[in-house]
């Protein structure tokens, strides 16, 4: 759990995105078995970075 809200934090204070949405995609990754925070962030970066 402490994983998925640092990836949420870092992810909003680096890309502005709304939090809801940063949460749901990283709770998907979490629950497919990524555990890792800095995993959860980067693989959230990439995705909103596009947007």
């Amino acid at each position: 759990m402490e994983a998925q809200k640092t990836a949420v934090d870092a992810i909003v204070a680096l890309t502005g995105c709304d939090r809801a949405a940063v949460t749901e995609f990283i709770r998907r990754f979490y629950l497919a078995g990524v555990k890792d925070p800095k995993r959860l962030t980067f693989k959230g970066l990439q995705a909103f970075a596009r947007n």
